[in-house]
């Protein structure tokens, strides 16, 4: 999560210098990639200087190159290809508290394509979805660690949790979500987001192999709808 903050942080500051942000905005506003000299021209200022501010958007990932011959001829004294430059495929967001609006896009988008193909009820496709969105993100985890391995309880819960927005904070074997990635839409549709959300956590569990942990709808004021808690012997673990 450190990490994937900082990479954000750092292509995002890195348009905070404003001539680096003017090319930036001129070179995604061409229908083709563009040279140095184009981009230079295009921004009024020296060749060396949008060099320098172009590499630096390279390094960032917000920008691609590729080399063509402008002229477009080949064979000898066709002259050497120019370095050319166009946005990369790389998005770049920073929000604070994390949001993951694209998660729940996910499981929305498959959720009503499910319901379209066979008639499932919409909240059910969208429950069922989100589970299997949650038992995903647990492979994702396990395989972050490097393998299956045993269930590791709270702590490898929490760590995989960590990783979408959702803050975990564990105390008195019960795992409380500080922040829901999901905010706007929860307070827009709550009934909808916080069953999705509960169908989540538990498809994480589920992945996770945690038959011991229960996720469970836990509302309260500034924080996700969700907590996990361990699951009394007489609930067993169907």
């Amino acid at each position: 999560m450190s990490e994937t903050f900082a990479d954000s942080v750092s292509g995002v500051s890195a348009l905070a210098e404003p001539l680096r942000r003017e090319l930036y905005l001129y070179v995604v506003a061409q229908p083709a990639a563009v040279s140095r000299d184009q981009a230079a021209s295009g921004v009024g200022v020296p060749r060396h200087t949008a060099k320098f501010h172009l590499d630096r958007l390279v390094d960032e990932g917000l920008l691609e190159t590729e080399f063509r011959r402008l002229s477009g001829r080949g064979g000898p004294g066709a002259g050497r290809p120019a370095k050319l430059y166009r946005r990369s495929d790389r998005q770049v967001s920073v929000s604070l508290p994390d949001r993951r609006y694209d998660l729940a896009g996910r499981v929305l988008a498959r959720a009503v394509e499910e319901s379209g193909r066979d008639g499932t009820p919409v909240l059910e496709a969208v429950r069922r979805v989100a589970a299997d969105v949650g038992r995903d993100l647990a492979e994702d985890a396990r395989d972050d660690e490097g393998g299956s391995g045993p269930p590791a309880g709270l702590g490898a819960v929490s760590e995989a949790l960590a990783a979408y927005g959702f803050e975990p904070r564990t105390a008195d074997d019960r795992v409380t979500l500080a922040n829901c990635p999901f905010h706007a839409l929860a307070r827009e549709h709550t009934s909808l987001v916080c069953g999705m959300n509960v169908e989540l956590v538990g498809g994480v569990l589920d992945g996770l192999g945690e038959a011991g942990l229960v996720a469970e709808l836990d509302p309260a004021p500034g924080r996700c709808c969700v907590t996990i808690r361990e699951r009394a012997v007489e609930e067993g673990a169907g």
